[in-house]
């Protein structure tokens, strides 16, 4: 008999889109303070600063110079993180220490109880959140700009790419992205496609689909970090490996 193909991570969360109502959500400004005032807290490797919108709402990056850098990344979390929670603390110094100044930012977080879909409203605050961080590293000088992206931050870089007409960034790393790719015709930088063998069913799923998207653009590819799972505990080395890798292929 023969077994059903499972169902690609892009028709998965276009079923969710049609089988829920997206009721608008006001963005959980509380929240991030409450992050940014646990980041400050503590000792804090790099320099915190305050990027400030159009409307405006002041969010906090991280910065980290790199010495002698050979570009610079854009560091972006997932759903409801901040950025320097577990493995968005520990890429940002660890990239840093291989030689890329990182820009970690604080992306929108909506209350604790918000489903994936309810993120869909903040996507015009979070591509104008990537795009004040790309306007930061260019004030300073850097023309090799690349964003790292994880699971939802990814699909939030996948949304600022496909809409912005800057061409700061010329690399694109997503890990663990938890549904399709988006409009990728638009997107001419190379792209590395990252997940862990463990990782979520959804992202799994999905990586064929992504490969043929991805594989279209020059210098892209796809990379399985074995055993690991979304969140890539005690593989962070493995995972800054590989980007770095790719970095150097993609920037040299």
């Amino acid at each position: 008999m023969l077994r059903k193909k499972p169902a690609s991570a892009g028709f998965l969360f276009a079923f969710l889109l049609a089988g829920f109502a997206i009721v608008a959500q006001a963005q959980d400004y509380a929240r991030e303070k409450r992050w940014a005032d646990d980041i400050l807290a503590t000792p804090l490797f790099g320099d915190a600063v305050w990027l400030a919108q159009g409307n405006g709402h002041k969010f906090l990056a991280l910065h980290m110079a790199a010495d002698k850098p050979r570009g610079a990344v854009i560091v972006a979390h997932g759903r409801g993180w901040s950025p320097d929670y577990e493995l968005y603390g520990k890429l940002r110094t660890r990239l840093a220490d291989a030689g890329y100044t990182t820009l970690s930012i604080q992306l929108p977080v909506l209350d604790g109880t918000a489903k994936l879909v309810d993120y869909i409203q903040t996507y015009p605050d979070a591509r104008e959140r990537f795009q004040l961080a790309v306007d930061f590293l260019k004030a300073r000088g850097y023309k090799n700009i690349a964003i790292v992206s994880h699971s939802l931050g990814a699909t939030m870089a996948n949304q600022y790419l496909i809409k912005t007409d800057d061409d700061g960034v010329k690399a694109w790393v997503f890990i663990g992205i938890i549904n399709g790719l988006e409009e990728m015709f638009r997107i001419k930088m190379p792209v590395l496609d990252v997940y862990g063998s463990n990782d979520w069913q959804v992202t799994r799923w999905g990586a064929d689909e992504r490969r043929l998207q991805i594989m279209k653009i020059r210098n892209s590819e796809q990379v399985v970090v074995p055993e690991a799972t979304h969140f890539f505990e005690r593989k962070e080395d493995a995972l800054t490996g590989v980007i770095v890798k790719f970095l150097d292929r993609v920037f040299q």
